[in-house]
């Protein structure tokens, strides 16, 4: 009788689409459950609005929201690239202490967590493998949206079979021509994810303002358009944050170009999301670390603006 009252004032708010039971209910609780309820009608899904917002997951679901948080933040501890310490240990085999990196980042605010394995050293399919199966049965670490991130797709999709929930892809781009973007994009679509496309194409990567909007153009018309009908709102750019202040004058505007293009894909490529990796704008002020935190203080608003 118990069950009966609660499942009743579940479905008196209107939260109720299909009632049931397991594989020790008997016919007679089905039958009172459905005596309970047989008068209130079944919960109405609510209209989708003409554009979605980007919905990720580990245990728990993220609403990617960013007319309201400004902007993601992105865990890059547990990529090879992004921490010596990270890379030594998976380089050791202590998985186990790598693990803790990734315990932190989640503790300490990450909102999504990048994983990359790619090294020449290292076997990328087993390492990202074995990182991802010994990490998701940890919820203080699953409870976090994955972001499985390879320049070489073999490691990507071998990340992509051991996501739960729904991960980011991070990355394809058209370096390799339309075929090879369209194959690689309906097995990512296939996965459920969410995926994050460099603004690279046959003729190499974009720096100036103008090829990386014609670029991210061409991108998302491929993938929006029929040959794969990509959702909009799981399409995240990545426009190329490049290196300023390098000594060649060619170099000066790239930080203004790619806040330029941030804008224009806005306005222009419906749903789509943008990322960058900020620490990039500053490399050539490496070791001056509090000139290189106020030159990604400045840059993230204006880029977020």
């Amino acid at each position: 009788r118990r069950p009966r009252k609660e499942v009743r004032q579940f479905a008196d708010l209107g939260l109720v689409n299909m009632l049931g039971g397991c594989c020790g209910t008997t016919p007679d609780h089905i039958a009172a459950l459905h005596q309970e309820t047989k008068d209130i009608k079944p919960r109405v899904k609510p209209p989708m609005p003409d554009l979605p917002k980007m919905r990720i997951s580990g245990l728990e679901a993220v609403t990617v929201d960013l007319e309201t948080k400004g902007f993601l933040n992105l865990g890059e501890r547990c990529n090879l690239a992004g921490s010596l310490k990270f890379k030594k240990l998976i380089m050791n085999g202590d998985y186990e202490k790598a693990l803790d990196i990734a315990k932190h980042q989640a503790e300490s605010g990450a909102q999504v967590l990048d994983i990359n394995m790619d090294d020449g050293m290292l076997d990328g399919v087993a390492a990202m493998s074995k990182f991802l199966n010994m990490a998701i049965p940890e919820p203080d670490i699953s409870r976090l949206p994955m972001m499985v991130d390879s320049s070489k797709y073999h490691i990507l999709e071998a990340g992509l079979k051991c996501c739960q929930g729904k991960c980011i892809a991070n990355s394809i781009s058209l370096k390799e021509g339309e075929a090879d973007f369209i194959k690689k994009a309906k097995v990512i679509k296939r996965f459920g994810a969410a995926v994050v496309v460099m603004a690279f194409d046959e003729q190499g990567q974009a720096a100036g303002y103008e090829d990386k909007i014609r670029i991210c153009k061409r991108a998302y018309d491929i993938l929006v358009g029929p040959q794969v009908g990509y959702p909009r709102e799981d399409i995240i750019f990545d426009p190329n944050i490049l290196t300023i202040a390098t000594g060649l004058s060619e170099h000066n505007n790239y930080g203004k170009d790619f806040v330029l293009a941030t804008k224009w894909i806005k306005e222009n490529l419906p749903g789509a999301k943008v990322s960058g990796g900020v620490s990039n704008l500053s490399f050539g002020f490496r070791g001056l670390n509090a000139l290189r935190e106020s030159i990604h203080a400045v840059f993230l608003y204006h880029a977020i603006k």
